[in-house]
């Protein structure tokens, strides 16, 4: 297996003494895992931050095997880690994003709304225009994944300054993401979204 492709960084891990384990949403091959040598190094972990845009290269003797990973960074996100609530955001689409897909599994939809939101929550960390769109990623997440829900019929607004209606959306999605997505091996990840539902609270 041999792919090129611009990606997003969303779950890194450690690997060995040196390395990681990076799992990065592409275009047109979804969610792939890579081993990347030397990925905890001082000049490497930077580029696999979560939320960063990579240029990236798999390389595997067989479809099985576990590829190499190289990567080439694009788009640094780094500057929404110094402010709590953005930070927060970002953690908690690419953790879902991780924990819930397949990998090899094509989901375009996902991959470019993902960029989106990532996108949104760069362009104003205030919360107050991107928490809506964060809503809609994760209905879109459910929709991908066989849940009907309809963002229409949920009253989420476009604009994103109606926190009643963005509150009873998360309410909702973050039902069917604990029972039917995020077993107990994922707590982890939930705690993710609920360090970020207070924050949202407080900005409210």
């Amino acid at each position: 297996m041999q792919l090129r492709t611009r990606a997003l960084v969303c779950a890194v891990r450690p690997h060995g003494e040196h390395g990681a384990i990076a799992r990065l949403m592409t275009p047109e091959n979804g969610l792939v895992a890579g081993y990347v040598r030397g990925g905890r190094s001082r000049r490497v972990r930077p580029v696999l931050l979560a939320g960063n845009v990579v240029e990236a290269e798999f390389r595997a003797r067989t479809e099985e095997q576990l590829a190499g990973l190289t990567v080439e960074l694009v788009t640094s996100r780094s500057g929404l880690y110094a402010e709590p609530l953005a930070a927060s955001a970002l953690d908690w689409v690419c953790a879902l994003t991780a924990a819930v897909l397949p990998e090899g599994h094509d989901y375009p939809r996902i991959h470019d709304a993902l960029d989106g939101v990532l996108s949104a929550i760069e362009a104003a960390p205030s919360a107050r225009r991107w928490a809506s769109v964060l809503v809609r990623y994760e209905v879109l997440i459910l929709q991908e994944l066989g849940f009907g829900l309809d963002p229409e019929r949920m009253a989420i607004p476009e604009g994103g300054d109606d926190w009643s209606a963005i509150f009873e959306g998360l309410k909702l999605t973050g039902r069917f993401l604990a029972r039917d997505l995020l077993d107990e091996r994922r707590n982890d990840v939930m705690a993710a979204r609920e360090r970020l539902v207070e924050r949202l609270k407080r900005a409210a």
